[in-house]
């Protein structure tokens, strides 16, 4: 296995064993609830806001291991964040899981998101990498609305 394919590996096992950020938030800013119908991953976001950054980030609800990782490290991620930065961040993570890797050193920025860059071999596991961005994504716009994978 190549060194990247180790760390993502590990990387799901650590942040699915033991996932950061995993509670809910007292009268959160936003919030908001989706789902993925294809295997039943259920999460729900809530995001304080201090002016136009990201002051707390939190998940609950329960999914595979690559959604609970991917919940778990979006956390760590838009900490601290601001709100035009988290709104960056989700193009550029969905772009990393739907097209594959950009060709930069960088990775656009992603930091340890670059592990799911994997992801985009397996369609079915897309959604599920992406279904907390999506989440959080709406609960940034305010929308109210489930969000659905499908």
């Amino acid at each position: 296995m190549s060194d990247l394919g180790d760390l993502y590996q590990n990387m799901i096992l650590d942040h699915n064993k033991s996932p950061r950020n995993r509670r809910a938030i007292n009268d959160p800013d936003h919030c908001a609830e989706g789902y993925n119908a294809l295997c039943g991953d259920r999460v729900t976001v809530y995001i304080d806001v201090d002016g136009d950054v990201i002051k707390d980030v939190s998940f609950e609800g329960s999914g595979c291991a690559i959604s609970t990782a991917s919940a778990s490290l979006m956390t760590e991620t838009l900490k601290g964040k601001t709100l035009d930065e988290a709104k960056e961040i989700f193009q550029s993570f969905h772009h990393l899981i739907t097209e594959g890797p950009v060709e930069t050193n960088d990775a656009s920025g992603l930091g340890k998101l670059v592990v799911f860059s994997g992801v985009c071999r397996y369609p079915a596991r897309v959604k599920c990498a992406t279904l907390v961005w999506h989440t959080v994504n709406a609960a940034l716009d305010n929308n109210t609305k489930k969000i659905s994978t499908e």
